[in-house]
């Protein structure tokens, strides 16, 4: 049923309750603010968390003249993981299955076929055995795993969907590194956020990391990735379509000597109100706000240090992995991209190995807003890599009902389960 309009009327009303704080004008001056006077550098306890690589600046691209250029990178490649997601079933086994693809422009159907999956298996029966060795299939151009996941009752679906992901991503990254002519990339981070983020917000999986070998295991994929495309001076980047970092908003609302509150839930946020651009027009209900939307806006590539960055920086431990070149060239570095066609902002991220240098920094922001102007979103090689990796909502049905068979059990289902399986 919908909302009888008086229904509708009566939840809307509920907006009139609320005061919403500093109008909008008052928070875009408060963006000005932070950009002129606390993110070259910003400072958290003494040390360093975000500084610009170069100077700090804001620019814009018309879309079409960019669109327009010619590639800075002749080819391009992308990478993705899709999964099955977490799957609990009656006899205690909680499962997820992942596959990495990797997609080539132009096109190599041969690369297009390979892929690497891995299901993680978790169990609070200690005599649950997994034969984690690899096999091939499909003619060997695919490689696949299983993994055995320690007993974590409370984190067990958070830790086989994890590591399912970032396993098969970065092994198949790894296989596929010698593929990659001119740019990789990557369907997100540069680095597992996930699994980092765990040993900077959970005690409980901060242990796991550091007694379980498979967590730094993955991480030691995506250090030893880096180092290969260095070694052989090919870039990697990764695309964050829905960045949600809070290092700057995080860092700003414990500065004491900030006496206004920070108005922004994450730093995509603020970016948003950086690189927006329009003016105040008039309207029958006063001025309103009218968008620009003929140019892509960008910030300038920072270098940061905190949150889930920590750890690869140059004074961060990497979790124990052996780092093979000078630290702060795994030091994350990122952009951020504006498309006012769609009011979304993107961060580009790559390891400082690359944008230390002026030329390549330059050479991947160019081709990535070109890409973003193109696809009128995320690149269209990344979204090639997505279709690729992705499992459909029939096929994750089917491959949930053949490990039922598999395991002589059944799904442990909720309500939630059937009602949106009723929906597909």
């Amino acid at each position: 049923m919908t909302l009888d309009p008086v229904h509708f009327d009566g939840i809307a009303r509920l907006a009139r309750r609320i005061d919403h704080g500093a109008d909008e004008r008052d928070r875009r001056a408060f963006a000005e603010t932070v950009w002129e006077e606390f993110l070259d550098p910003l400072v958290l306890d003494g040390r360093t968390v975000l500084e610009p690589v170069d100077e700090r600046s804001r620019r814009l691209v018309d879309c079409e003249d960019i669109a327009l250029c010619d590639r800075s990178f002749p080819t391009e490649h992308g990478l993705d993981a899709g999964t099955i997601n977490p799957t609990t079933f009656k006899n205690g086994l909680v499962i997820d299955i992942a596959q990495a693809a990797m997609s080539a422009s132009p096109s190599d159907l041969d690369l297009h076929r390979s892929r690497t999956t891995v299901m993680t298996v978790h169990s609070n029966d200690e005599t649950m055995t997994v034969d984690e060795t690899w096999g091939k299939f499909d003619e060997g151009y695919s490689r696949s795993r299983a993994v055995k996941i320690p007993p974590l009752p409370r984190f067990a679906e958070g830790v086989v969907h994890a590591l399912a992901l970032y396993l098969a991503e970065s092994n198949h990254a790894r296989d596929h590194a010698t593929d990659v002519d001119d740019l990789l990339v990557l369907d997100g981070p540069i680095y597992p956020r996930g699994l980092l983020r765990w040993a900077d917000q959970h005690p409980d999986l901060a242990d796991f990391l550091l007694e379980d070998p498979r967590p730094t295991t993955v991480l030691e994929n995506y250090v030893r990735l880096v180092e290969t495309f260095v070694d052989r001076d090919v870039p990697l980047v990764g695309f964050v379509k829905n960045p949600a970092t809070r290092v700057i908003t995080q860092t700003l609302k414990t500065n004491r000597t900030i006496d206004v509150s920070t108005p922004w839930n994450d730093d995509a946020a603020l970016f948003t109100r950086l690189l927006e651009r329009g003016e105040y027009v008039d309207d029958v209900d006063g001025d309103r706000w009218e968008r620009d939307t003929s140019a892509l806006t960008y910030t300038n590539w920072f270098r940061s240090r905190g949150g889930v960055d920590r750890p690869l920086s140059a004074d961060g431990d990497a979790l124990g992995v052996d780092r093979r070149l000078p630290h702060e060239h795994y030091e994350v570095t990122f952009f951020v991209v504006y498309d006012p066609r769609d009011d979304l902002v993107y961060r580009i991220e790559a390891p400082y190995a690359f944008t230390r240098d002026r030329e390549t920094r330059d050479r991947l922001a160019r081709q990535l807003l070109q890409d973003v102007a193109i696809a009128h979103g995320p690149p269209t090689i990344v979204e090639k890599a997505d279709e690729l990796a992705r499992i459909s909502n029939a096929e994750k049905r089917s491959l949930r009902e053949t490990l039922e068979t598999q395991f002589d059990t059944s799904q442990d289902r909720t309500y939630d389960d059937h009602r949106w399986d009723e929906a597909y």
